[in-house]
């Protein structure tokens, strides 16, 4: 079944920098929690954030007022797709359709870094987006350890290091 974004871009008029990820979990559609970017229960990217910045957010407003203040818009690279296994690994997403919108901010906002998410969507917007990586240079590329908690390379604490090197200070 082609499953739809749910969520609008979130681009700050103030925005320097765009946090970058895949889409959203399936959880977003069974739990009633779920009402925005990165809400899923499993998904470590909020308590990461809150330990890296000693804050807490625990509505979507205080999520958004906190990336507002750092100049930091959200987005996910693909605007539809299915999923082949039922599950919300990046890797079973297929008929992928991508974020139409993400050309129009790059080109007409002053973004000055990507933070992907992940491998996975970096690599996605390299190969997708090759052109704009080729036009403009001045936009940095980096790539955050995954908020995924599948994601078992690096420990929850070294991912708040890593995440405390590369995001901007409050």
């Amino acid at each position: 079944m082609l499953e739809t974004h749910p969520f609008k871009n979130f681009v700050p008029r103030n925005v320097k920098y765009l946090l970058l990820g895949s889409f959203t979990s399936k959880t977003v559609t069974t739990d009633s929690n779920y009402d925005w970017y990165y809400c899923s229960s499993r998904n470590q990217f909020w308590p990461i954030i809150e330990e890296v910045y000693d804050i807490r957010l625990a509505t979507t407003a205080a999520k958004k007022k906190f990336l507002r203040n750092l100049g930091i818009g959200v987005a996910d690279i693909i605007r539809q797709c299915e999923r082949s296994a039922g599950n919300s690994l990046d890797a079973n997403l297929t008929g992928i359709v991508y974020n139409p919108r993400l050309r129009t901010i790059l080109t007409r906002k002053p973004i000055s870094k990507i933070f992907f998410t992940s491998r996975f969507v970096e690599k996605l917007y390299r190969k997708v987006f090759g052109d704009l990586v080729e036009e403009l240079t001045s936009i940095e590329l980096m790539t955050l350890p995954s908020p995924s908690p599948r994601y078992a390379t690096m420990t929850r604490s070294e991912k708040v290091e890593r995440y405390k090197q590369l995001l901007p200070y409050l």
